[in-house]
Order: structure tokens, then C-alpha cells, then sequence
């Protein structure tokens, strides 16, 4: 078995580092890095001080500290001699009675684990398991917009004028399906429909499904139902001389945010989404949130050296107290890029998603966030 001192030395060695490089990044002097490698635990002014530079040491080496904070006592176990006391102590009898008891219990466990061993090959009835069924939820749009996780069979209705119109998720596999009054509307991710809800040629609501799982329906999908403006749903249409109505052109976005969406330079394109992974890397004191998938927001204080790992299906949000303060690497594909997010003392804020163009690929973009 290893002793702790071999690992340290050896996970050192096998990513060629010496001791002043250690020690500048540990802030631990070179004599007690040679100490630890030696096992010369002599040269510590206590254990505390022994156990703390191990857990540093091992976890800048990237070792499992447990693993050697364990192999550490074992080692000063072994070194700790036997009281002499314990090697003089006279021999004492086995009393009779308990050695008669001791053979009892024996004899008792053997015939326990033969009539065990029996049962187990008695076929038994399989354990009925019992699935909770989740009942479809049905939410009022009672505000300009509503945006939450929905999940096939979920609805929403929309007031519009006397009347409510429900708005039905129907399926979730390459993409949402949803059920209105003249129609099904499918999207895919990062896509938006305007619907016409009550047949009059005019787009009354805008559905835009930002986050899902392809193949996963029992994730549901993130989806959100806006009212559309009285002035936009009525310059959505021309009126004709016989005052019959059509649908007017769309008109790009103009504001700053989806100028900035439209311009964010692709990281990786592709016909399809596929997850990917965002690595944070810290090189100094930092503040760092994110948010993935919409999901929960998650927010530690870091130090140097530190490395967090981030998954997402569809997008990832994040918000840096200091831009220099990390390094950023997007993964996915088989490659590796880096991101710029901001200078040094800057606050930065950012999302990294998919976004689907116009002739229907995806692109991952990072799209800074004021």
C-alpha cells in the first residue's frame, strides 16, 4: 500500500513540478514539502500543523485528501510502539463458561444462515411498485405574460376581450407541440410563434419555448405565453379596401437586447443543440453565480486555483465579480474554446445558449448582458 508520502511525490513528479513552483502557488515553505514526501513529521511544530499543509499540498495536487489524511494515521499508528506493560501482563485463564456460550452462539449462527440461505431461493412475488400519477395543471394568464416549466398536458388559458382561449401542451419530444383554437403551434428551442387566438388575421400572443430536454419529456419544458401589445397586434396587420385583413410582414426586433442576441458571433454551430460544459478556472478572489437550464441559481466565493465545472442542455446565465478574476472555457463537440466576458475589476454579466437562425441551425453564442 502506498504510503502518503509516495503519492504526494509521485502526483508531483508525473505533472513535472518542482519545489519553489509548489511552494509559490501553496504558500507552504520548500523544507516542510520535503518533510511530507519523506514522511519526516519530525520537522512539523505539531500534528494540526501536519494535517493542515497535508490537505493543502494533496488537494493542489488534485489527490484525494481523505484518502491520504487516512494513510497518514495508519503510517503513525504502525510507528507507535506496544507498552511494555501490555507485553508483561500475565496470561489469563479462558473462563469455562463463556467459551460454552461462545460455541453456542456459533452453532446458533450456522443453523440461522442455512435456513437464510433456503429462503432465498423461495421465489417471491415481485413488489408491486406504485407510479403517483401528476395530474395535468391548468394556469390563467393573468398578467402581460406568464413563464414557467410545463410539463404534457399542462394549459393555460388566455383572456382576450369576453372570451379565454387555452393554449395545451400536447407533446415535448424534437420540440413543443402546443394545441390552440385554430391550430397546433410547433416550436423548437429558442423558437417563437406569434398565435392568432381568435381568427381575426391578428397575432394576439407571442409562445417561446426557451429550455428543454429532446427526448425527455419528463422535464418538461420552460415556456412562456406573452400578451402581445395592442399597438404591435394592430400593426401586424393591413387593412384592405373591403376592410378584410392580412397578416403584415414581421418587423425585426429593434430593441438592445435583441440587437445583441442577432450579433453574438457563433462558439459552435450545428443542426442540432447537444449539451455542453462551461469550466471556470480562478485565478484569483471571486464572486461567481450561475444558472443553468433556468433552473436553481447556485453562487460561491472562490479562490485561486479553484475549478468549477457547469453543465447545460440549452443556456447557460452567469455573473462574475471580477472578469479577471477567471478564466472561462466552453466545451462541447470535441472542442475547446475560450470566452472573453470582461476586463479586469469589471462586473460581468452574460448568457451562453443555443439560439436557432433563420435557416434552421443552432448556434452557441455568448451574449453580454448590461
Amino acid at each position: 500500500m502506498d504510503s502518503p508520502g509516495e503519492k504526494l511525490r509521485s502526483a508531483r513528479e508525473s505533472k513535472g513540478l518542482d519545489f519553489e513552483y509548489v511552494g509559490r502557488e501553496t504558500n507552504i515553505a520548500r523544507r516542510y514539502l520535503e518533510a511530507l514526501e519523506t514522511e519526516d513529521f519530525s520537522q512539523f511544530p505539531g500534528e494540526p500543523y501536519i494535517l493542515g499543509f497535508m490537505r493543502n499540498y494533496g488537494d493542489y495536487l488534485g489527490l484525494d485528501v481523505e484518502e491520504l489524511i487516512s494513510l497518514y494515521r495508519s503510517l503513525r499508528i504502525q510507528e507507535q510502539p506496544i507498552p511494555v506493560e501490555e507485553l508483561l501482563l500475565p496470561r489469563k485463564q479462558f473462563p469455562k463458561g463463556l467459551a460454552i456460550g461462545i460455541v453456542i452462539f456459533v452453532l446458533a449462527g450456522i443453523l440461522g444462515g442455512s435456513v437464510y440461505g433456503i429462503l432465498r431461493f423461495i421465489p417471491r412475488p415481485a413488489p408491486v411498485q406504485v407510479v403517483e400519477e401528476r395530474k395535468p395543471v391548468e394556469y390563467t394568464l393573468d398578467a402581460r405574460y406568464l413563464e414557467r416549466r410545463f410539463y404534457v398536458g399542462d394549459s393555460v388559458l388566455v383572456p382576450l376581450g369576453t372570451e379565454r382561449f387555452k393554449m395545451e401542451l400536447l407533446s415535448l419530444n424534437d420540440g413543443a407541440r402546443i394545441g390552440s383554437p385554430l391550430g397546433d403551434v410547433a416550436l423548437d428551442l429558442s423558437g417563437e410563434e406569434s398565435v392568432d387566438l381568435d381568427g381575426d388575421n391578428i397575432g394576439d400572443l407571442r409562445v417561446i419555448l426557451s429550455d428543454y430536454s429532446r427526448g425527455d419529456a419528463s422535464r418538461g419544458g420552460l415556456l412562456r405565453f406573452e400578451l402581445l401589445p395592442d399597438e404591435l397586434a394592430a400593426e401586424s396587420a393591413e387593412v384592405l379596401p373591403q376592410g378584410q385583413t392580412v397578416p403584415a410582414p414581421e418587423q425585426p426586433a429593434t430593441t438592445a437586447a435583441a440587437a445583441a442576441t442577432a450579433a453574438a458571433a457563433p462558439i459552435f454551430s450545428s443542426p442540432s443543440a447537444y449539451p455542453f460544459t462551461l469550466q471556470a478556472t480562478f485565478t484569483g478572489y471571486c464572486m461567481f453565480r450561475w444558472e443553468s437550464d433556468r433552473r436553481s441559481r447556485e453562487e460561491m466565493y472562490f479562490h485561486r486555483a479553484d475549478v468549477q465545472n457547469i453543465q447545460a442542455q440549452n443556456g447557460i446565465r452567469l455573473w462574475v465579480s471580477n472578469a479577471s478574476a477567471v478564466r472561462l472555457q466552453v466545451i462541447g463537440g470535441g472542442r475547446t474554446v475560450d470566452l472573453d466576458v470582461g476586463g479586469p475589476g469589471e462586473v460581468a454579466v452574460a448568457d451562453l445558449r443555443w439560439l436557432r437562425d433563420d435557416d434552421g441551425r443552432f448556434r452557441l453564442a455568448l451574449i453580454k448582458l448590461d
